[in-house]
């Protein structure tokens, strides 16, 4: 019986495929078992301070991600073996085609499909972990363009704060660790003066609103207000900077400059006196500011309290305290008797001087991590920077939410905030400085290589407001300060 001896040949074939694709199973699953157990085995012999149930999610997770790989290189050798049958039997034929395109395009579509459901598994398990590490993202239609302009070179130890003056002559201000303070001609890059008065490090450094005055801060557990008088050098031509040989373009970030004197450093003039010492801290003065008016000024400490003196009398009016830790920065409001303090206690506070019967202070909670520094803007407005790597911009009338917050990849320390362009710019721990608009969409990114920009943690920023070749200053940890020019392109025409 011809039939039922075919029929029944069918049948052995189909029972031995299903006994051979059974067998085959069992063989990949007790190899994947026994490699499974062979790398737990493996972890729990190697010394590492992870959690052995994280260590063995972790390695569940590279298993399924090796497998993926491993299905899509047996695909990828089984169509190779099929495009080399095609192409011999349409050889024959007088025809051939590209096995390498007709792979590529059917990988592709296979490829896509199981990687997409990989990556989606991956976001959905690391969802938590990355949202933490995202910047803004948000668009732009008007980027500001920036330009290296000037760099003021002198200081042996690194600049923590720098400013410029309010009145004739326009000068640049740098205090540094140094234990000086120096004052540069800003359309030269030449050093005019020098003070030297302070024993310890010069943490910060502003200027009298009307006359030619300085107050500085310093690790010596006081301020110093100080007179000074310069003459400005004509200007010369602007050297192009970027073509300037930077020692073979080392970058400085892991090397040490040489410990000698900055030729030109010591041909300005210096002054080693001050007129009023501020003496009532007991702790490192980390910044000092004038209130309105040139007749007060407000300190701030690592003793947890900011002093406010009378500059005239320099007698102690008051000190504010309430701060959890140390300060870190202090600000005053250019046409209020207003003052914001910034402290490592994750907060930064209000204190309103503006009725003389009552001292008021609100306290601004929405940082994670240390605040670096609060500064106000025009307007009812206060931006505040902070270790936990964001700046958020506070409406003093409702301080419970910031109404914009900007999200960076590094720490902020001291920001500043231009008037005349509403423009934030944040300089960060990683030497860089990012400018962003006061509703937190990112504008630009300063340049910087080895051959410019800073090579070290970038400590502050100030703007100038005048007409002067830079409006924007940056100085950091590699010793220098540097002058930039931002402009923002006007917006494209639209067709009519």
């Amino acid at each position: 019986m011809p039939v039922e001896s075919g029929i029944s040949a069918a049948a052995r074939q189909a029972k031995q495929k299903r006994k051979s694709h059974s067998l085959s199973i069992r063989r990949t699953n007790s190899t994947e078992q026994d490699r499974s157990g062979l790398q737990r085995d493996m972890l729990e012999g190697q010394d590492s301070k992870l959690p052995l149930p994280l260590r063995s999610n972790l390695l569940d997770l590279f298993s399924q991600i090796e497998r993926e790989f491993e299905n899509l290189y047996i695909e990828n050798l089984e169509l190779r073996r099929e495009i080399e049958t095609l192409n011999d039997r349409l050889a024959a034929e007088g025809q051939t085609f590209e096995g390498a395109d007709l792979v590529k395009g059917a990988l592709k579509t296979k490829a896509s499909h199981s990687t997409s459901q990989l990556s989606q598994k991956l976001k959905t398990t690391y969802k938590a972990s990355t949202s933490k590490i995202v910047s803004s993202f948000k668009a732009t239609t008007s980027r500001a363009v920036c330009q290296l302009v000037r760099e003021y070179v002198g200081h042996r130890d690194g600049i923590w704060d720098l400013g410029v003056t309010r009145t004739q002559p326009m000068v640049l201000g740098t205090a540094s660790a140094d234990h000086t303070a120096m004052l540069w001609s800003i359309e030269t890059g030449k050093c005019l003066l020098k003070y030297t008065g302070h024993q310890g490090s010069v943490n910060s450094i502003k200027f009298h609103p009307t006359e030619q005055m300085a107050l500085t801060a310093s690790g010596d557990q006081t301020a110093h207000i100080w007179r000074y008088m310069v003459q400005l050098p004509t200007p010369q031509p602007v050297a192009d900077i970027s073509q300037t040989p930077c020692e073979d373009d080392v970058d400085f970030s892991d090397k040490d400059e040489a410990d000698g004197e900055v030729e030109g450093s010591n041909d300005c003039p210096s002054v080693r006196v001050a007129i009023t010492t501020l003496r009532s801290h007991q702790g490192v003065v980390i910044a000092a500011d004038w209130v309105v008016g040139g007749k007060q000024v407000v300190t701030a400490s690592w003793d947890r309290a900011a002093n406010l003196y009378d500059v005239e009398t320099s007698e102690l009016v008051h000190s504010l305290t309430g701060h959890d830790q140390e300060l870190t920065h202090c600000c005053t409001h250019p046409t209020q008797r207003l003052v914001v303090t910034s402290s490592r206690d994750t907060t930064f506070r209000l204190w309103d001087f503006r009725d003389p019967s009552i001292h008021s202070v609100n306290v601004f909670q929405g940082h994670t991590d240390t605040v670096t520094s609060a500064v106000f803007t025009v307007g009812d407005n206060v931006v505040s920077g902070s270790d936990d790597r964001t700046v958020k911009v506070w409406d003093l009338k409702n301080m419970r939410s910031p109404i914009a917050t900007i999200r960076t990849d590094s720490a902020v320390n001291r920001i500043s905030v231009s008037v005349n362009q509403k423009i934030i710019a944040l300089p960060h721990d990683n030497r860089q400085v990012r400018l962003f608009d006061m509703s937190g969409v990112r504008l630009a990114r300063l340049p910087r290589s080895n051959r410019q920009g800073h090579r070290r943690m970038v400590c502050c920023s100030t703007w100038c407001e005048d007409n002067t070749s830079c409006n924007l200053f940056t100085c950091g940890f590699d010793r220098q300060a540097i002058g930039w020019e931002n402009h923002n392109p006007p917006p494209p025409l639209q067709e009519k």
